[in-house]
């Protein structure tokens, strides 16, 4: 099978992948255990989308070669990461400093524009307050609640939490910075909810100008070369906001032309050099989800195989020297993962080796045997 691509996009996605730790090297050059190695991803990356558990997981693992679910759940569990809804009102996996720095900027705009949506569920400044109350009462001391403990609770207190007013109590406390998702709850299938600031304190200020700055550097360094327009479709910030940050660590940054446009890096980076040549991605991955436009990654006519009816959910992505080149399903039991390999066009024989080895990756991390299948049977 024959994929032309010019080579100024076969070297943005192969830059992309280097930045990204997806070079199936030890990520970057931070040292210690996997734990710390996953912790040191979810910074890498800046926020790592997360609706579906089990994919955001993936996604961490994926960048640290060797690791395994046991240890980004460690990760969780030591408050280096924890989950939640800094930006767009999307569930990411990301540092919890990172998430107060976000919240700063994003939170009061992403509420208000809830504001309808709330009204409709007669939810108002004192349901809130008592929503809030009930939280500290509960978590206070180094409490732990799941979900359904949450809304138990709320509904204790008066609160009916049915037709989905309890998430959205949930959303709205997490936006204010008050909870977080945090480590994994008794059996280890869903998080409990913690009080960010006493699960994982702030170890340093955000003001409005330090939190443009340090959000835009760390979104180039992560995911360049790439561009302003790239960052704000992405964070949801002001473009006015982000171009005044742009200005202040300029001397930070440089400017990288691949086939007439311009992108901007981190000075000095030299991410990208090799990469695996196939990759099993989770849905919803940064490789494609970063950026403003799903190409060169993702050629359009095959889109709606990723994205099936254009529902906004995500397929886990094979990828093969940095283009998305088909779809894969996987079914977990207690005893094993199997796996459902949807190419778009038919792979070549090193591609199917080397798609092989990608999920035999993922079912290693998950620590149980492979069983593989192709979409035809």
């Amino acid at each position: 099978m024959s994929r032309r691509m010019p080579v100024e996009q076969r070297e943005l996605l192969q830059r992309r992948l280097g930045s990204q730790w997806l070079t199936g090297r030890v990520a970057g050059t931070e040292a210690g255990d996997a734990p710390a190695r996953v912790a040191a991803t979810a910074r890498r990356l800046l926020a790592t989308q997360a609706q579906d558990f089990g994919q955001g997981v993936w996604a961490l693992g994926v960048r640290v070669p060797g690791s395994t679910r046991r240890d980004v759940f460690a990760a969780l569990d030591a408050g280096a990461v924890v989950r939640s809804w800094p930006m767009r009102g999307t569930l990411h996996l990301i540092d919890p400093d990172d998430l107060r720095g976000f919240l700063s900027l994003t939170a009061r705009r992403t509420v208000a524009g809830a504001a309808a949506r709330h009204r409709g569920l007669g939810i108002d400044t004192a349901t809130v307050d008592r929503a809030r109350d009930v939280a500290t009462g509960l978590l206070h001391g180094g409490g732990r609640a799941t979900r359904e403990q949450f809304t138990d609770e709320l509904q204790s207190a008066g609160l009916e939490p049915a037709g989905q007013r309890g998430m959205h109590l949930i959303w709205l406390l997490a936006h204010e910075g008050l909870i977080c998702w945090g480590p994994l709850a008794e059996g280890g299938t869903q998080q409990a909810l913690v009080l960010l600031d006493e699960w994982a304190p702030a170890t340093r200020e955000w003001s409005p100008d330090y939190a443009h700055d340090e959000l835009l550097l760390r979104y180039v360094r992560g995911h360049g070369p790439t561009t302003l327009k790239d960052f704000c479709h992405w964070s949801k910030l002001l473009v006015s906001d982000a171009t005044a940050a742009l200005a202040r660590i300029r001397d930070r940054l440089e400017e990288v032309d691949l086939g007439g446009a311009r992108y901007l890096v981190e000075a000095g980076s030299r991410e990208g050099a090799t990469s695996p040549q196939q990759l099993a991605l989770p849905g919803f991955d940064e490789f494609l989800l970063g950026y403003r436009s799903r190409q060169p990654a993702l050629a359009a006519e095959f889109s709606g195989r990723v994205v099936p009816g254009d529902n906004g959910m995500f397929l886990p992505m094979l990828v093969s020297r940095g283009a998305i080149v088909g779809t894969w399903r996987r079914s977990i039991t207690a005893t094993a993962v199997t796996v459902t390999l949807d190419p778009f066009e038919p792979l070549t024989v090193a591609e199917q080796k080397g798609v092989e080895r990608a999920v035999a990756g993922y079912a290693a991390f998950l620590e149980l045997p492979l069983k593989l299948k192709s979409r035809d049977g």
